[in-house]
C-alpha cells in the first residue's frame, strides 16, 4: 500500500515526495488510520522504524490550516525535540502551518518571538515547556492533539511528574498519541491517566534487534580497550561511526584519542553547551566528523541516516539500552554492524543483555587481541541461533578477519 490509499491531504502527500518517502513502513501504515480517524493511539516500534512520520502525518491533516497553538509534542530531549521540529517542518512544508521547537540549552528570546508571532505545533521539552507556562508566554487551553513521544526515555530521566502536570493542563477533550519502544507497569498506567479507549499498535518485538543490524562482540582485557577500539576504526569500511561511552568524561578521554590518532571526531554529551551539541549533529550528518563519541543521550530516537557502524567501547548499564544503542544503524531498511567491547568485569551484564534480547550474540576475534575466557556459559538463545555480523558471511561488509582479509561493502 503506498500513501496515496491512506487519504492524507494532496499537501501532504506532496511533503513525503519531496523528502523521497514512497510507502509507508509497518507502523506508518498501522497507526495513521486511526489517528486520522480521530482515536488516541498506544504506538510500539522498534527504533528506526518511522514512528515521527507515524504521528506527524495525521496531526498536519487534523490541523489543516494555521489556527493557533492546537498541537503540542513532548520530547525527553534537546536533540529529539529539534530532530521532530525539523520533520514536521519537512513534511509539512506545503502546507502553512508553523511549527516552532522550545528547548533549555538556548535563551528565551527566539523561542518568545515565535510564540509572539504565532504558531500552530509546538514542541517540546517538559522543563522548558514548564518555564514558558510559567512566564505566561503561553498556554495550553486550545490544544487538540497531545503527543508523548519516547515515554519510556521520559521515564528513565525522571520526567514523567512533569509530564503529568503538563498533561493535566491540555483540555480533557483532545487525541492523545502515545509513543513509546517499551510500556513497563508505570508506563501503563500513565498511559490510563492520559489516554481514553486507545488503538494499540506494536510493531515488531520490543526486545528484539532490529534484523537490518548484526551485531557480535570482542572481549578484551581493560587495559587494551582503546587499542581494539583503534584497530577496528583501521580495518571496518565504514561511511560514519558512532563510539558509544558510558560516562561524559569517558567521552572526552575517547575523543582525544581519536583526534591524535587522525581521526575527525564529534563529540555528544550533556556537558556540551546546546551549540556544541547542535553543531556536533550537523558536522556527523554532513560528513565533517567521521566518528561520534557519545553517551547514552545519542541512544535513543536520534535519526542520523548512513551511519554504518555502531561501536560500543563501554557495555551499557541497562540491557534495553544495547538495543536502542546498535539501532543508530541499519535505519530505514538499510544493513549495519554495531560491535560491543566487552571486559571480564563485564561478562555477566553481557548475559543479561543475552537474556533481554533471547539471543546468544556472535563472539568475534580480530588477530593480535587476547580474548580473556568467559567466567560462565552464556546463557543459550532463544532460537538456538546467533546473529552472525556480515562480515562473516559471504558478500559481506568490508571487515579485516583474523587472517587480516579485507572484504568489500557491498
Amino acid at each position: 500500500m503506498s500513501f496515496k490509499n491512506l487519504g492524507l491531504a494532496p499537501k501532504l502527500l506532496q511533503g513525503i515526495q519531496a523528502m523521497g518517502y514512497h510507502d509507508p513502513t509497518p507502523i506508518q501504515l498501522r497507526s495513521i488510520p486511526p489517528a486520522l480517524a480521530g482515536r488516541d493511539l498506544i504506538g510500539s516500534a522498534q527504533t528506526g522504524t518511522g514512528k515521527t512520520a507515524a504521528f506527524a502525518l495525521p496531526t498536519l491533516q487534523r490541523l489543516e490550516r494555521r489556527g493557533g497553538l492546537r498541537c503540542l509534542v513532548l520530547e525527553p530531549t534537546r536533540e529529539l525535540a529539534a530532530q521532530v521540529d525539523t520533520a514536521f517542518r519537512n513534511i509539512g512544508r506545503f502546507t502553512d502551518l508553523r511549527v516552532t521547537a522550545l528547548f533549555g540549552g538556548v535563551g528565551y528570546g527566539n523561542q518568545r518571538k515565535a510564540l509572539q508571532q504565532g504558531v500552530d505545533i509546538v514542541v517540546a521539552t517538559p522543563g522548558r515547556l514548564e518555564d514558558h507556562l510559567q512566564q505566561r508566554t503561553m498556554h495550553l487551553r486550545d490544544i487538540e492533539v497531545l503527543i508523548l513521544d519516547e515515554v519510556d526515555r521520559m521515564l528513565d530521566i525522571g520526567f514523567l511528574p512533569v509530564v503529568k502536570r503538563l498533561v493535566a493542563q491540555c483540555p480533557k477533550n483532545r487525541q492523545t498519541l502515545f509513543f513509546s519502544a517499551t510500556v513497563p507497569p508505570e508506563i501503563a498506567d500513565f498511559a490510563n491517566f492520559a489516554l481514553r479507549n486507545p488503538a494499540r499498535v506494536e510493531i515488531g518485538l520490543t526486545r528484539s534487534v532490529t534484523s537490518t543490524v548484526t551485531h557480535g562482540v570482542y572481549r578484551i582485557e581493560q587495559g587494551r580497550k582503546f587499542d581494539l577500539l583503534q584497530a577496528l576504526l583501521g580495518t571496518i569500511d565504514f561511511q560514519s561511526v558512532i563510539v558509544f561511552s558510558r560516562t561524559k568524561h569517558g567521552a572526552d578521554k575517547i575523543a582525544k584519542k581519536l583526534r591524535a590518532a587522525n581521526h575527525t571526531v564529534a563529540v555528544l554529551h550533556s556537558n556540551r553547551s546546546q551549540n556544541q551539541r547542535i553543531e556536533a549533529l550537523a558536522g556527523f550528518k554532513s560528513g565533517k566528523y567521521e566518528v561520534m563519541v557519545a553517551t547514552d543521550i545519542a541512544a535513543r530516537g536520534i535519526d542520523i541516516a548512513g551511519v554504518s557502524h555502531v561501536i560500543n567501547h563501554d557495555i551499557p548499564e541497562h540491557p534495553e539500552d544495547y538495543v536502542h544503542r546498535i539501532g543508530r544503524t541499519g535505519r530505514a531498511e538499510k544493513v549495519g554492524d554495531a560491535f560491543t567491547l566487552v571486559t571480564p568485569d563485564d561478562f555477566k551484564k553481557l548475559r543479561d543483555i543475552e537474556r533481554f534480547i533471547g539471543q546468544k550474540i556472535e563472539r568475534l576475534h580480530l588477530a593480535g587481541f587476547t580474548a580473556p575466557p568467559e567466567t560462565a556459559s552464556p546463557p543459550a538463545a532463544g532460537d538456538g541461533t546467533a546473529s552472525r555480523p556480515r562480515h562473516q558471511r559471504p558478500h559481506a561488509s568490508s571487515f579485516v578477519n583474523a587472517r587480516g582479509k579485507r572484504n568489500r561493502r557491498r
